[in-house]
C-alpha cells in the first residue's frame, strides 16, 4: 500500500506556502464537505465570503452543502446574499446560478 496524500492533504500541503490563495481555501473547504465535515467547511467559505472583495463562489458552494445539508433557511439567507454580492461585483452569471438554486428551493418548502 502507498501512502499516497489525499487531494485534502495535497491542498493543505499548498496552502502552507500560499495561504492566503482564495482557490486553494475555496479546495479546502470542498474537501472538507466531502468529508463529512459540513460546518467547518461552511465557516471556511465564510471567511472567504469575508475577503475584500468577498468571493463569490464561496456563497454559492456554501449554500448547496447546506441545502445538502436540509438547513434550508440557512442555505436560503446566504444565498440571497450571494445574489447582491455578485451583482455588486457585476458578476450576473453567479447571481444568476444562485438565483435559481434560490427558486429550486423555494420549490422544496422549508
Amino acid at each position: 500500500m502507498t501512502d499516497t496524500p489525499t487531494r485534502r492533504q495535497k491542498i493543505e500541503a499548498m496552502l502552507v506556502d500560499e495561504p492566503k490563495d482564495l482557490f486553494l481555501r475555496y479546495a479546502l473547504a470542498i474537501e472538507m464537505a466531502k468529508e463529512g465535515e459540513t460546518e467547518p467547511a461552511v465557516e471556511k467559505l465564510a471567511e472567504l465570503q469575508r475577503e475584500t472583495p468577498p468571493y463569490i463562489p464561496a456563497f454559492f458552494k456554501a449554500g448547496q452543502i447546506l441545502a445538502d445539508a436540509d438547513e434550508i433557511a440557512r442555505s436560503r439567507a446566504l444565498l440571497r446574499a450571494g445574489v447582491e454580492e455578485a451583482r455588486v461585483q457585476g458578476d450576473f452569471h453567479a447571481a444568476g446560478e444562485m438565483s435559481q438554486l434560490l427558486a429550486d428551493l423555494g420549490a422544496h418548502g422549508e
